[in-house]
């Protein structure tokens, strides 16, 4: 049967007249008769009693108008849900990473994008550089965030939002507190709270202290930068920190210095080559470059390097 079809006999059922039905529709009155006509057709079973050019609904009618008026309600829904993805405000979007900015500005992100798209669901997956990048290879994440400091990339489309350099923190009273800039030298046999060794940043701190002969004694090691800004704040030992972190110590008694040198990475947002992002995806990380540009005014975050 023909959505036409149906649509003639619900307006005729709700209207009571060939006539009326077609001045509903827009069609013309002998229009709606075949429509009709040929419903009965399809369905096999009479849907009128014909008396002088006059119709009136069989009991199997209004039996069967009752399915046609489920039907004519989903559709409506139909329509309303293709409206709704086409304005953004129907889907899912799925997001992973890292747990530094499950923890910080991505919360903001989140709660701009639910404010402008409110029916939209939202799924944040704390995972690990070497984890996100496998999700955006598998198709199991519409975007990702991760840091630059790993060259391997999977599928991923990989575009660079801004540009960090890692900041030195430690509890107001200790010695290095006082230093505008905190040489790596002057690491040299400090006590430090560190993430867990395989963290890309960890790494990278450990690579640079060797390659300089920097002895440190390691008091704690913790996967997520919030438990380690934590036990800095409890002047358990120092720290070296992804600058977004710096979100994270408001109220405490840290203070954050730059490395001298410093060391530094890329923020990036990385995609599927292989998927499109749906609409949703997209207005999301429109909202993610706002907040970065954001924390690049704060000078949380730098921009990126020009040429």
């Amino acid at each position: 049967m023909k959505l036409k079809e149906i649509e003639a006999f619900d307006a005729f059922m709700k209207h009571g007249t060939t006539k009326a039905a077609a001045e509903a529709l827009a069609i013309s009155q002998s229009m709606v008769s075949r429509l009709l006509s040929g419903l009965e057709e399809e369905l096999g079973f009479a849907l009128f009693k014909r008396s002088r050019n006059q119709l009136a609904p069989t009991e199997e009618a209004f039996l069967y108008h009752a399915s046609v008026l489920r039907l004519m309600a989903s559709i409506r829904d139909t329509q309303k849900d293709a409206e709704a993805i086409s304005n953004n405000q129907l889907g899912s979007v799925v997001v992973a990473a890292q747990p530094i900015f499950c923890d910080t500005f991505l919360l903001d992100v989140i709660k701009r994008f639910k404010e402008r798209h409110p029916k939209v669901g939202v799924r944040v997956v704390d995972a690990g550089l070497q984890e996100l990048l496998k999700m955006i290879d598998n198709n199991t994440c519409d975007v990702a965030l991760g840091i630059t400091l790993e060259a391997d990339t999977y599928g991923a489309s990989v575009t660079s939002l801004a540009r960090c350099s890692a900041r030195c923190i430690m509890h107001r009273s200790h010695e290095l507190a006082g230093d505008p800039v905190v040489p790596i030298v002057n690491l040299q046999n400090q006590t430090f709270v560190e993430l867990m060794a395989d963290s890309p940043l960890r790494a990278r701190v450990d690579y640079i202290m060797q390659a300089i002969d920097i002895k440190r004694h390691i008091a704690a090691e913790l996967r997520h930068m919030r438990g380690v800004c934590a036990l800095v704040d409890r002047d358990v030992g120092i720290a070296v920190v992804d600058p977004i972190a710096e979100l994270l110590l408001h109220g405490t008694s840290v203070v954050s210095k730059p490395l001298d040198p410093a060391i530094e990475w890329e923020i990036a947002l990385l995609k599927s080559k292989s998927r499109p992002l749906s609409k949703v995806a997209d207005a999301f990380c429109d909202e993610i470059h706002e907040e970065i540009d954001t924390l690049k005014e704060m000078g949380i975050l730098k921009p990126l390097h020009r040429g």
